[in-house]
């Protein structure tokens, strides 16, 4: 049972690893002909660096054989089986128990096949699996389309109809299908081969670990946070004396807490690993932009708002805490770690509506571990302080008393919960522009409840469940300044200030009714009647804005300009940040108005596609309906990344400029990186590899 629990645990961190989209494996398709009505299929895979692909003939008690499938026609038949050419490395491999084939390199695989008409096109798919010395990602498909004309079946007049269509272009998938060019020296023109390429851009730097890291102290704070909750903190002594009691040696009591405390971590540690293995990263984080989940986030936290500020008090059934506080009294590791989970049941009033919130919040970044991080930082501020006093226990002397001060602190999160919840409801308004919560709408919500937080603070207000307060601490007279000066701070964000310090949370400018800055430029963009225009704000920076991707790169064409695309999103909070505080600034803004043709790609709206724009993706073979589910697709698939914000710098021709990259809110750094795309657009630089 042991082992196979850690096989589990080691499965659940292994499958939890890939924190972002790995591609080491890029394949393209093609097709040659051999003979009157033979020809061969080409599937070239080329393999990066440290990686490999396994062979079709690999023992298949072992890693995933690579293996094709085409769609069956009576256009052509298979002759014979698929070929490999490539340096095949054969080896035992202990973690499979097995020996096994594989490719470390470039590796083509060929089919022979015979055709009943001179042009057909075969379609069909690609399973393989990548592995590299540290870990494996899950067995993969691509689909491919590869269109053959034999050329001694083609009369001439077909040559020259072919050789007139154009070059096409699949823009949401970067597919490139090259026009058939005939051999005007025979009355049979001979077709070269259609080829259809697939090419997956490298991914851009990745920025895991600063959001875990930023997940890990969000979890942090929140757990600091709930040990000075009244449902926690008086719990401490009696906690404390447990393990110092007199009959107990201090070297045991040492080790008894620090098991008391680790059992914390492990408790909400799964708690966090539970919601991603069930739900998954790509669930959750589709979760945090729909509508009727962001609604009831809105009403949840309302709820644990008003719960916080006295209306009433969450609790689990008693029966869980009774069962669980049974097991606690016995004198070994089990009682202790059953002392812990009594701890988190009976808190679960004052830690449930910031576990929650934390839990929503670190899923809802996209970040596969995020769950698991944020619920690591809170529980090991919540274990630090029970160790640290059973190791020092002369420590308690220093601890303030309990008493009302501790539902000061419920009160005082009560509020910013309720704050925050307005939050989750201006991500649903702005997904499905239901155009309730203006920026000013917004502000004037943060600004009252501010002031009330700060009136409380003051002991204007008093609720439920305060004791009377006969004078104003110090820190509590403090905090209410810090508060009440915010308060005002706010205010002229109703005029159109930028309030850059909070701009990350607000609405876009672009959703300000009134605008004291308004300038005559940002007016004439409203004018400008590009598609999408109904649905999306026009720019209060005065940047020409387009919708779609088309659209901007014909208009990029038109004018020689290089390309800036925004994937961006409604709900993206640092996307609001740069686009407040980075964007505006004087270089950058110039760069944006002046030299490129700006394509802002939102990847969360709910809006649907006209019913002749929706396909169904052959990258995640999901159907895509709305908006958002076309510009996330197209991200996904053309440039191997779901993070946003994220800016990508093109020539007029749809190839990259420089490297990509996403939020950087040093604005000299930014222009910088404009600069070097514009340079690179001249001619001035080279596209480092």
């Amino acid at each position: 049972m042991r082992r196979s629990f850690l096989f589990i645990l080691f499965a659940t961190f292994s499958l939890l690893s890939f924190g972002q989209i790995e591609k080491p494996i890029s394949w393209t398709f093609s097709s040659r002909n051999i003979g009157t009505d033979e020809s061969e299929l080409v599937f070239t895979a080329t393999v990066n660096q440290g990686w490999h692909i396994y062979s079709q003939y690999t023992n298949a008690d072992g890693p995933v054989p690579t293996s094709f499938k085409l769609e069956k026609s009576d256009d052509f038949e298979t002759v014979g089986k698929i070929k490999e050419n490539g340096k095949l490395v054969k080896e035992f491999q202990k973690e499979f128990g097995v020996e096994v084939s594989y490719f470390s390199s470039k590796v083509v695989f060929v089919q022979k096949i015979k055709l009943k008409k001179p042009g057909v096109t075969i379609s069909g798919s690609v399973n393989f699996m990548a592995c590299n010395d540290q870990q494996c990602l899950p067995p993969d498909d691509v689909s491919f389309k590869i269109k053959v004309k034999n050329d001694k079946m083609v009369v001439a007049e077909a040559a020259v109809a072919e050789a007139a269509k154009p070059v096409k272009t699949d823009t949401a998938k970067g597919a490139v299908e090259v026009a058939q060019r005939p051999d005007s020296q025979k009355v049979q023109a001979k077709i070269q081969v259609d080829s259809l390429k697939i090419t997956l851009q490298a991914p851009a730097k990745d920025d895991t670990p600063a959001s875990l890291w930023a997940i890990f102290i969000m979890g942090f704070l929140g757990g600091f946070a709930a040990f000075v909750m009244p449902c926690i903190f008086p719990m401490v002594p009696m906690t404390v004396s447990y393990f110092t009691k007199k009959e107990v040696s201090k070297g045991k009591g040492v080790k008894n807490a620090l098991i008391y405390g680790l059992s914390i971590v492990f408790i909400y540690v799964v708690l966090g690993l539970l919601i991603t293995v069930i739900f998954g990263s790509d669930a959750l984080n589709s979760l945090s932009t729909n509508g009727v989940f962001n609604f009831f986030f809105f009403l949840l936290l309302v709820v644990f708002a008003l719960s916080f500020l006295g209306a009433f008090e969450l609790v689990l059934p008693s029966s869980w805490v009774n069962k669980a506080d049974s097991k606690s009294s016995k004198d070994n590791l089990t009682g202790i770690f059953f002392m812990a989970l009594t701890l988190a049941l009976v808190s679960f009033s004052c830690t449930g509506p910031i576990v929650g919130y934390l839990l929503f919040q670190a899923a809802s970044m996209g970040k596969l571990l995020g769950p698991a991080i944020g619920m690591f930082g809170f529980s090991l501020a919540l274990a630090i302080p029970f160790v640290l006093f059973a190791m020092f226990p002369t420590w308690l002397k220093s601890l303030p008393k309990s008493g009302g001060w501790l539902n000061s602190v419920k009160v005082v999160l009560g509020f910013l919960e309720l704050a925050f919840a307005f939050k989750f409801l201006s991500n649903v308004d702005l997904a499905y522009h239901w155009n309730w919560f203006d920026r000013e709408v917004f502000l004037s919500l943060w600004i009252v409840i501010s002031a009330l937080l700060g009136f409380y603070l003051l002991g204007k207000l008093k609720l439920p469940n305060d004791s009377d307060l006969d004078h104003i601490s110090t820190p509590r007279l403090i905090l209410a300044i810090i508060t009440l000066s915010f308060t005002i701070y706010m205010i002229p964000g109703l005029w159109g200030a930028p309030l850059k310090s909070i701009s990350a949370f607000l609405p876009p400018m672009s959703t300000q009714d009134f605008v004291m800055s308004k300038t005559e430029a940002s007016e004439a963009v409203q004018t400008n009647k590009h598609k999408y225009v109904n649905v999306f704000k026009a720019s209060s920076l005065g940047i020409d804005l387009f919708f779609d991707y088309d659209e901007g790169m014909a208009y990029a064409k038109k004018v020689k300009k290089p390309v800036f695309i925004d994937f961006t999103g409604h709900t993206c909070v640092n996307c609001r940040k740069m686009e407040e505080s980075v964007w505006p600034d004087k270089k950058v803004l110039k760069y944006l108005k002046d030299d490129f043709v700006v394509i802002q790609l939102y990847v969360d709206d709910k809006t649907d596609l006209d019913e002749h724009e929706q396909f169904v993706s052959k990258y995640s073979g999901k159907s895509i309906k709305t908006i958002g589910n076309k510009w996330s697709d197209f991200q996904a698939s053309r440039f191997n990344t779901n993070s946003q914000p994220f800016y990508v710098l093109l020539n007029t021709d749809g190839n990259l400029l420089v490297k990509p990259q996403g939020a950087n809110y040093d604005p000299a750094q930014f222009a910088a990186y404009l600069n070097s795309g514009v340079e690179a657009f001249n001619g001035k630089t080279d596209f480092p590899e």
